[in-house]
């Protein structure tokens, strides 16, 4: 493996950037970090999904997070209502916005008859809780 001696100059240096290539490893190596990478090769340059329902063709837009991040989108590009759907178990937000783009893109009727709708006016839960801590 790697063999560093304690003693010389230079030493506290490579043990410091040993220590951070390992834990810079086991950062992107988590399941957060995963689905992180996967979300990237989905999303657009503006950072969203914009998806089409599969019953009316309606527009929406999935932004990064796990709860209210999606929005259905008018003729005209702007946000008209704000959905909140989420699968049962907890996952990673990556792993649930791709849940919400193929629930939207596969069965749109029974993805809005569950979801909570909610008032584009209220900020965004992800934001204020951000904002808290």
């Amino acid at each position: 493996m790697f063999l560093f001696r304690r003693s010389g100059a230079g030493s506290s240096a490579r043990l410091r950037a040993l220590r951070t290539l390992y834990w810079s490893f086991t950062d992107q190596s988590t399941p957060e970090a995963r689905a992180r990478r996967l979300l990237r090769e989905w999303l657009s340059p503006e950072s969203y999904f914009e998806v089409t329902g599969s019953h009316t063709g309606r527009r929406y837009r999935i932004y990064y997070g796990t709860v209210s991040n999606f929005v259905q989108i008018d003729e005209a590009g702007q946000p008209e209502t704000r959905w909140c759907f989420v699968p049962e178990r907890a996952l990673a937000a990556g792993d649930v916005m791709l849940a919400q783009k193929i629930a939207l893109e596969t069965d749109e009727m029974s993805v809005l008859a569950r979801a909570n709708r909610i008032s584009l006016n209220l900020p965004r839960l992800h934001r204020v809780v951000r904002r808290a801590y």
